[in-house]
């Protein structure tokens, strides 16, 4: 079949290289995920906040599978995914990731989270802010959302502050432990 539109990124940009790591303001440092990882990610899954906006909780051999997921994905090169670290110490402060990346119409969702010692420091801002940085300027994507429920106020200041206007409301959209929560669509496009 004939292609009237080339994809916005070709196939294969992605998953034959090493997955970066990034750098952000406020010592920022993204690197992939490790199995050295694993109890960070349990404790992350164990607060209470975490697990009423990201769904779940994890024992120790969930959080294995979990951050060994990711490797796969980058390679199919549909989610890309980084553990935040607040120096190059290497500790696992937060997570962040573009989901549901597709190249062939230059898209993807960012979600993030942060363990509780690590909030409010503007670690996620500054891990948001150079995602997005990386999948316009390396990766060539045309557009990043991040989607929250509207309740979630915290998720809404990390999208304004780095630079993700608020777009739109969606009703109903997203199905958490307490029913369904109407959501918010902060975006950006490549270029702005």
């Amino acid at each position: 079949m004939s292609r009237l539109v080339p994809p916005v990124v070709p196939p294969g940009s992605l998953g034959g290289n090493e997955q970066p790591v990034l750098r952000g303001e406020r010592g920022a440092v993204l690197r992939p995920w490790t199995g050295a990882d694993t109890a960070a990610v349990v404790e992350a899954f164990s607060d209470p906040d975490i697990q009423r906006w990201h769904f779940r909780r994890m024992d120790a051999t969930e959080a294995r599978e979990w951050v060994g997921a990711w490797e796969p994905r980058w390679r199919a090169e549909t989610d890309v995914s980084w553990a935040i670290c607040a120096a190059d110490d290497g500790e696992a402060t937060g997570y962040i990731a573009v989901r549901d990346m597709t190249l062939e119409f230059g898209w993807g969702a960012i979600s993030y989270w942060m363990r509780p010692m690590f909030r409010r420091r503007g670690l996620a801002t500054a891990a948001t802010r150079a995602v997005a940085v990386w999948a316009f300027d390396n990766v060539g994507l045309h557009r990043l959302e991040i989607r929250h429920s509207i309740d979630n106020t915290e998720s809404c200041g990390v999208a304004t502050n780095a630079g993700f206007p608020y777009e739109g409301t969606m009703k109903s959209a997203l199905l958490h432990a307490d029913g369904w929560h109407d959501v918010h669509v902060h975006a950006r496009l490549g270029g702005s």
